[in-house]
Parts: structure tokens; sequence; C-alpha cells
């Protein structure tokens, strides 16, 4: 890691000092009232407004910041392409197709619909697939990333300050205090990056990046294959899947807000996709072509930014992570907590309790994996290509009855796809994937290979 300069490691503390001692305000504040039961804990009361709804439906959705610096300082504009318009179609085929179902039903996570519909067992698989899904462990390698940059610390060390600070508080407050947060982060993420792009135009025009970056940075693929780009594409139905998304869907006051407020976030989320691009562009064209890509915006803050902007654009990447990290951290230890709860018990807030050994699985889980992972981008690849074949069409299947599968089949549905996909990433041939096959095609295969045996065989 490079630390910064003296000057905005100087400015930087004392902003981040500031922003943390709001954060814990906030925290304050919002856990002196305690829950009054497992709906008000889980989904704030499925009390959501339009604006409540919108503000952590972004920030919840869009906490890879670094990862999309990864992708735009080695591949140029197809960040837009991968990043962008694979996950706008998904969240529209959630609006139209899932948002107003997901609402008018009585469950409160994934779990909960496959357990009411197919059993425990389900339930339970269902849920480790969601927590592993779901701890934040890319989150925490940004973190890793950005406190290594500002303090200089060692890169391990980095990862386990940013779990300990962004998991300690999920637990008591529950999503009523993550949604506070991140309306506090929305404001954050979007005027840190508008100043900082503003700036980037005004002071060093565009002739930077007309003159200093790579051919294949303007064309679609960015230099990647056609079969790469395309992955993107099935990857991104993950969002059918999403926990957050289902959470914030559940706790809308009603299937109205949960509809309109995605079709609002999705032109936020086009929004400052232009912006974090434009930004990746730069630094491409202003940084060292060998440094970690990584750091392309830390590096793009503390090497072209005066130091006040330098801050704020930290800042802003910070809130962008934290309110994602936030919103995975207590998705998975609340989930982990209802793995752990009896047969019988039902979900409340004495089961709730129990994400205090949810947060310490999942703190130790998304460290471990944030540590031996060399890059976000492969680790949002490998988990959605994992996640995605597992639960995706039994998912569906729970929201609509006439897809409904017998529930003797519906271990193997999720257990099998979930399990090759896995194979097939962990174990390629000399060449890449066997068959040349992306693991993520093999595994949705596989779940409809196992849905149509499952309407001819007993």
């Amino acid at each position: 890691m490079t630390p910064l300069t003296s000057s905005i490691r100087d400015l930087d503390l004392v902003v981040l000092a500031l922003y943390a001692g709001f954060i814990v305000y906030l925290i304050f504040r919002l856990t002196r009232r305690s829950a009054k039961d497992a709906t008000d804990y889980l989904l704030a009361g499925r009390a959501l407004t339009l604006p409540a709804f919108v503000g952590t439906l972004v920030v919840s959705w869009y906490g890879g910041i670094l990862g999309v610096g990864e992708y735009g300082f080695r591949y140029g504009i197809s960040n837009w392409l991968v990043f962008g318009v694979p996950y706008y179609v998904a969240a529209l085929l959630f609006a139209l197709l899932i948002a107003r179902k997901a609402r008018q039903s009585s469950y409160v996570s994934i779990p909960d619909a496959l357990n009411k519909n197919y059993g425990r067992q389900a339930g339970r698989l269902g849920g480790l697939i969601v927590f592993i899904m779901t701890a934040p462990a890319t989150y925490l390698l940004m973190l890793g990333t950005l406190f290594g940059f500002i303090f200089g610390l060692p890169h391990k060390a980095g990862i386990v300050l940013g779990a300990v600070l962004s998991l300690s508080y999920v637990v008591r407050g529950g999503l009523r205090a993550v949604i506070h947060t991140d309306l506090f982060q929305f404001i954050l993420m979007f005027g840190a990056f508008t100043i900082s792009v503003i700036y980037m135009v005004a002071t060093r025009g565009i002739s930077p990046l007309v003159n200093n970056l790579p051919a294949t940075h303007w064309t679609w693929h960015g230099g990647n294959s056609v079969q790469y780009v395309l992955v993107w594409f099935f990857i991104a139905l993950a969002t059918l899947i999403e926990p957050a998304f289902y959470q914030r869907v559940f706790a809308a006051k009603t299937p109205a807000v949960a509809r309109r407020g995605i079709f609002i976030s999705l032109g936020f989320w086009i929004f400052f996709d232009m912006l974090s691009t434009t930004a990746a562009l730069y630094a491409r064209a202003l940084l060292p072509a060998d440094i970690d890509p990584i750091q392309a915006f830390p590096a793009l803050a503390a090497e072209a930014f005066p130091p006040w902007l330098g801050a704020l654009f930290f800042i802003g990447l910070l809130a962008t992570i934290m309110s994602t990290v936030d919103t995975n951290g207590f998705i998975a230890a609340t989930t982990l907590g209802n793995i752990l709860r009896k047969d019988g018990d039902e979900i409340s807030v004495e089961a709730a309790a129990r994400t205090k050994w949810g947060i310490l699985g999942t703190g130790i889980w998304a460290v471990g994996l944030a540590i031996f992972s060399e890059s976000i981008v492969d680790l949002w690849h490998d988990l959605g290509s994992i996640g995605t074949p597992a639960l995706l069409l039994p998912m569906m299947s729970s929201l609509f009855p006439r897809t409904r599968i017998r529930s003797s089949w519906i271990l193997p549905w999720i257990l099998i796809p979930g399990a090759i996909s896995a194979l097939w990433i962990f174990t390629p041939g000399d060449a890449g994937y066997w068959l040349g096959l992306e693991p993520i095609y093999v595994g949705l295969g596989v779940s409809i290979l196992i849905r149509l045996l499952s309407s001819r065989l007993p």
C-alpha cells in the first residue's frame, strides 16, 4: 500500500473522525428504542415510504465502488456495459415481475419463503446460500484497501479493522438503524462523486482521456471476449434473488412504493454509473498504468485532487462501501442466527438476539474470504456464479404457485446446481473452465434440468 501524503492524510483523519462520530451519534439515537417484534426489527415495521425506500435501496445495492474502479481502470467504458446495463435489466425485471408479488406476501426473507413453501430444511439450506452470498467479503476487501491506503496498514489488518468498524453496530438497531444511516451515506456518496467529476472536467478537460487511454478503453468489450461480457448478464440475474432487494421490498409501505421505488432508483444508478465510470477513466489516464487497479480510486484522490477534495472523495468512497457492508452484514447475521434456531421456533426478537453469534460467524467467514481474495471483480463473479443457480428458480417457484416443485425435489434443486457451479470454478481445466463454459451457465442448465425431471419422475 502507498500511504497518503502528510497534508491529505491529516485532513483525511479529521474528516474521517467527523464521519465516524456522526455515524456513532446516529446509531446511538436509533438504538435507544428497542424493536417491538420481528417485523419491526427485520423490516422496520413494513413502513418504508418512497423516499426512504429509494435512498436505502440505491446505496445498499452499490457498495462495490472499488471494484468499479478496478474494472474501469482495466477496461474503460466496458465498465458501463458489464456493471451497468445487465443490472438495469435485472432491476427492471424485478420491478415488473416480482416486486408487487413479493410485497403482497407475508415473507420476511428468502429463507422464510422457502421455509413456508417447502419446509424447514429447505429454509435452512437456502439460508446457508444467502449467508455465503451476503457475508460482505468483497466490501471488507475494499475497506481493507481503503484503510491500508489512508493509514498505511497491512492489507490483512485493514480488512480486520473494516470488519470491526462496519459490523459492530448492525445488530442492536435492526433494519431501521441501517436505513437511517443509509440516507446519510446517500448524500455523501452522490455529493462526493458529483463534485469530484465536475472538478476533473473543469480543471483537466478531456485531453487526458483522448491522449492517454488505450484504444481498447473506448470499445464496448474493453479487450475481453464476448463470452466474458455476456456472462455478466447472467450473473446480474442474482438481482432476482438479491436479499437486500427482497428485504427492502418486504419493508415497503405498499406494493406500489416498492415497484415505483425501483424505477426511481434505476435513474440514480444510471447517473452514478456515469460518474464512477468517468472517474475510472481519469484514473487510468492520469495515474501510472502499473498501479494495483483496486487502488485506482484511492490513488486518484491522493494524486489528482487538492487535499480538501481528496478528503471528500475518500469519504464518498467510504460511505458507498459502508452502506452495503452494514446491509449485507445485517442480512448475513440474521440469516445465520435463524439457521441456528431450533425447529418449531418462530422468527422472533428473541431469535434475532442470536444475531450476535451471526455477526461473529459473518465476520469470520467474510474476513477469511477477503484475505484470500485478490480481486473484487473475481469474487463477485464466483459468488454470483454459485448463488444464482442455487436459488434463482427455487425462489421464483415460492413466489409463483404454478411453478412450485414437489417438496422431495427441493433440496437437490438448491444444492446440486450450486455445488456443480462451485466445482466448475475451483477445478478448471488447462485452458480455463471445463469445455470453455462459464460456471453459471452449467449451474443454471442443471437447475432447469432438475425442474424438468421433477415433472416427469415421482
